[in-house]
């Protein structure tokens, strides 16, 4: 169930206050993470090769529009670079399951008994 906003940073007051809010922001997290990972699901269906799965030119390209768009968002470099790459890091590795996941579904009987 998603909570509705009642505080900013500038009118929490309390723990309680901060808390409800920061809860409230995963919550949110969560239900944006989901919907990334969904698209790693259609990559690994869209790239048809296994090898095509990790590309080191993207994710340079991916850190670099988070830096960016934390820079304008306030987001501190140090929060934002080490969890996106944590992020991509564990996105890739879900992609090469949902890859073999998606072959093995694509192999006719004979192949997957081989």
């Amino acid at each position: 169930m998603q909570k509705t906003r009642i505080h900013t940073c500038e009118t929490a007051t309390t723990m309680t206050d901060v808390r409800y809010e920061v809860d409230r922001l995963d919550g949110e997290l969560v239900r944006l993470l989901a919907e990334r990972q969904s698209f790693m699901r259609a990559a690994a269906r869209i790239k048809g090769q296994r090898n095509k799965v990790h590309d080191r030119e993207r994710i340079e390209d991916v850190v670099s529009k988070v830096l960016g768009n934390a820079a304008e968002a306030g987001l501190s470099a140090s929060i934002a670079e080490p969890v996106w790459r944590t992020l991509i890091d564990r996105c890739i590795a879900y992609e090469f399951e949902a890859f073999d996941e998606l072959t093995a579904d694509r192999a006719s009987p004979d192949e997957a008994g081989a």
